[in-house]
Protein backbone atom coordinates (compact mmCIF):
# COMPACT_ATOMS: atom_id res chain seq x y z
CA UNK A 1 0.00 0.00 0.00
CA UNK A 2 1.03 3.17 -0.87
CA UNK A 3 2.12 6.31 1.62
CA UNK A 4 0.53 9.36 1.51
CA UNK A 5 2.44 12.53 1.27
CA UNK A 6 1.34 16.10 0.36
CA UNK A 7 1.66 17.20 -2.75
CA UNK A 8 0.89 20.49 -4.85
CA UNK A 9 -1.04 20.43 -7.54
CA UNK A 10 -0.59 23.64 -9.84
CA UNK A 11 -3.39 24.18 -12.48
CA UNK A 12 -3.74 27.22 -15.41
CA UNK A 13 -6.97 28.42 -16.43
CA UNK A 14 -8.46 31.27 -17.49
CA UNK A 15 -10.43 33.71 -15.44
CA UNK A 16 -14.03 31.69 -15.22
CA UNK A 17 -16.70 31.78 -12.92
CA UNK A 18 -17.39 28.60 -10.88
CA UNK A 19 -13.78 26.57 -11.60
CA UNK A 20 -13.07 26.83 -8.20
CA UNK A 21 -16.05 24.64 -7.26
CA UNK A 22 -15.53 22.32 -10.45
CA UNK A 23 -11.97 21.45 -9.31
CA UNK A 24 -13.25 21.05 -5.71
CA UNK A 25 -15.63 18.64 -6.38
CA UNK A 26 -13.13 16.65 -8.17
CA UNK A 27 -10.89 16.29 -4.75
CA UNK A 28 -14.21 15.97 -2.76
CA UNK A 29 -15.25 12.93 -4.92
CA UNK A 30 -11.77 11.67 -4.48
CA UNK A 31 -12.36 12.33 -0.59
CA UNK A 32 -8.96 14.30 -0.29
CA UNK A 33 -9.21 17.45 1.87
CA UNK A 34 -7.16 20.44 0.21
CA UNK A 35 -5.01 21.58 3.02
CA UNK A 36 -3.99 24.99 1.35
CA UNK A 37 -5.29 26.80 -1.33
CA UNK A 38 -3.78 29.94 -3.61
CA UNK A 39 -5.13 31.49 -6.72
CA UNK A 40 -3.61 34.39 -8.73
CA UNK A 41 -2.50 35.70 -12.01
CA UNK A 42 0.46 34.05 -13.44
CA UNK A 43 3.32 35.12 -15.85
CA UNK A 44 0.93 34.94 -18.96
CA UNK A 45 -1.53 37.22 -19.13
CA UNK A 46 -5.15 36.14 -19.18
CA UNK A 47 -3.88 32.76 -17.38
CA UNK A 48 -5.01 31.71 -13.73
CA UNK A 49 -2.76 29.72 -11.67
CA UNK A 50 -4.19 27.76 -8.93
CA UNK A 51 -1.75 25.80 -6.33
CA UNK A 52 -3.63 23.55 -4.05
CA UNK A 53 -1.83 21.28 -1.44
CA UNK A 54 -3.39 18.18 -0.45
CA UNK A 55 -2.05 14.75 1.03
CA UNK A 56 -2.54 11.44 -1.32
CA UNK A 57 -0.61 8.95 -2.61
CA UNK A 58 1.07 9.13 -6.23
CA UNK A 59 -1.91 6.76 -7.99
CA UNK A 60 -4.96 9.30 -6.66
CA UNK A 61 -2.62 12.33 -7.81
CA UNK A 62 -2.04 11.12 -11.02
CA UNK A 63 -5.92 10.38 -11.75
CA UNK A 64 -7.35 13.53 -9.96
CA UNK A 65 -5.00 16.01 -12.37
CA UNK A 66 -6.15 13.80 -15.08
CA UNK A 67 -9.63 14.49 -14.45
CA UNK A 68 -9.02 18.17 -13.57
CA UNK A 69 -7.12 18.10 -16.85
CA UNK A 70 -9.94 16.88 -18.93
CA UNK A 71 -11.89 20.29 -18.31
CA UNK A 72 -12.50 22.56 -21.03
CA UNK A 73 -11.38 25.50 -19.23
CA UNK A 74 -7.79 23.98 -17.80
CA UNK A 75 -5.35 24.55 -20.03
CA UNK A 76 -3.08 22.42 -18.15
CA UNK A 77 -2.89 20.74 -14.63
CA UNK A 78 0.40 19.16 -12.77
CA UNK A 79 0.98 17.45 -9.54
CA UNK A 80 4.31 18.32 -7.92
CA UNK A 81 6.84 17.03 -4.42
CA UNK A 82 8.09 19.84 -2.35
CA UNK A 83 11.31 18.97 -4.30
CA UNK A 84 10.06 20.09 -7.62
CA UNK A 85 9.19 23.05 -6.05
CA UNK A 86 10.41 26.95 -4.54
CA UNK A 87 7.80 27.46 -2.08
CA UNK A 88 6.77 29.53 0.72
CA UNK A 89 3.42 30.59 2.52
CA UNK A 90 2.89 33.78 5.03
CA UNK A 91 1.32 33.90 8.48
CA UNK A 92 0.27 36.88 10.70
CA UNK A 93 0.42 36.92 14.44
CA UNK A 94 -1.43 39.59 15.98
CA UNK A 95 -0.02 40.01 19.88
CA UNK A 96 -1.07 42.25 23.22
CA UNK A 97 1.60 45.33 23.04
CA UNK A 98 1.24 45.42 26.84
CA UNK A 99 2.45 41.83 26.74
CA UNK A 100 4.93 41.71 23.94
CA UNK A 101 6.61 44.59 25.37
CA UNK A 102 7.35 42.82 28.85
CA UNK A 103 8.31 39.60 26.78
CA UNK A 104 12.28 41.11 26.75
CA UNK A 105 14.06 39.77 24.06
CA UNK A 106 11.99 40.24 21.30
CA UNK A 107 14.19 41.92 19.19
CA UNK A 108 16.17 38.58 19.40
CA UNK A 109 13.03 36.23 18.89
CA UNK A 110 12.10 38.56 15.63
CA UNK A 111 16.26 37.45 14.68
CA UNK A 112 15.75 34.26 15.49
CA UNK A 113 12.58 33.47 13.52
CA UNK A 114 13.47 36.02 10.59
CA UNK A 115 10.02 37.99 10.95
CA UNK A 116 9.21 41.43 11.05
CA UNK A 117 6.65 44.09 12.68
CA UNK A 118 3.44 45.11 10.38
CA UNK A 119 2.22 46.99 12.75
CA UNK A 120 2.39 48.39 16.72
CA UNK A 121 0.05 50.14 18.38
CA UNK A 122 -1.05 50.44 22.00
CA UNK A 123 -3.78 47.55 22.01
CA UNK A 124 -1.47 45.22 19.80
CA UNK A 125 1.47 44.09 17.31
CA UNK A 126 1.54 41.91 14.14
CA UNK A 127 4.41 40.38 13.26
CA UNK A 128 4.97 38.61 10.03
CA UNK A 129 6.84 35.45 8.86
CA UNK A 130 6.96 34.05 5.89
CA UNK A 131 8.50 30.57 5.11
CA UNK A 132 7.35 26.91 5.17
CA UNK A 133 4.51 25.45 7.79
CA UNK A 134 7.20 24.17 9.80
CA UNK A 135 9.17 27.39 10.63
CA UNK A 136 5.86 29.33 10.64
CA UNK A 137 4.25 26.84 13.03
CA UNK A 138 7.29 27.16 15.19
CA UNK A 139 6.82 31.01 15.73
CA UNK A 140 3.15 30.27 16.60
CA UNK A 141 3.85 27.78 19.17
CA UNK A 142 6.74 29.61 20.56
CA UNK A 143 4.34 33.11 20.82
CA UNK A 144 1.52 31.08 22.03
CA UNK A 145 3.60 29.55 25.02
CA UNK A 146 5.49 32.51 26.26
CA UNK A 147 2.92 35.61 25.77
CA UNK A 148 -0.74 34.24 24.14
CA UNK A 149 -1.57 35.10 20.04
CA UNK A 150 -4.53 36.91 20.19
CA UNK A 151 -5.30 36.04 15.98
CA UNK A 152 -3.29 33.91 13.57
CA UNK A 153 -3.78 33.08 9.82
CA UNK A 154 -1.32 31.52 7.29
CA UNK A 155 -2.02 31.82 3.80
CA UNK A 156 -1.96 29.11 1.16
CA UNK A 157 1.53 27.91 -0.43
CA UNK A 158 2.76 29.88 -3.07
CA UNK A 159 4.88 27.89 -5.34
CA UNK A 160 6.90 28.09 -8.34
CA UNK A 161 8.23 25.25 -10.46
CA UNK A 162 11.98 25.18 -9.87
CA UNK A 163 12.71 24.21 -13.97
CA UNK A 164 13.76 27.91 -16.00
CA UNK A 165 10.48 28.16 -17.55
CA UNK A 166 6.69 27.38 -16.37
CA UNK A 167 5.82 24.07 -18.08
CA UNK A 168 2.94 26.04 -19.51
CA UNK A 169 5.18 27.76 -21.67
CA UNK A 170 6.63 25.00 -23.38
CA UNK A 171 3.10 23.57 -24.12
CA UNK A 172 1.84 27.08 -25.63
CA UNK A 173 4.91 27.48 -27.46
CA UNK A 174 4.11 23.75 -28.97
CA UNK A 175 0.46 24.25 -29.55
CA UNK A 176 1.20 27.95 -31.71
CA UNK A 177 3.96 25.57 -33.92
CA UNK A 178 1.08 23.17 -34.68
CA UNK A 179 -1.04 25.93 -35.31
CA UNK A 180 1.73 27.91 -37.65
CA UNK A 181 2.55 24.14 -39.52
CA UNK A 182 -1.64 24.22 -40.50
CA UNK A 183 -1.62 27.48 -41.55
CA UNK A 184 1.34 27.08 -44.22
Amino acid sequence: MSTKKLYTVIIFSENTVGLLNQIAIVFTRRQLNIETLSVSPSAIEGIHKFTITTFSTEDIMDKVVKQIDKRVDILKAYYNTDEDLVFQEIALYKLSTELFLKMGAVEELIRKYNARVLEMNESCVVIQKSGHYEETQALFKELSSTIGVLQFIRSGRVAITKSKVERLSDMLAEMENKLEKKRS
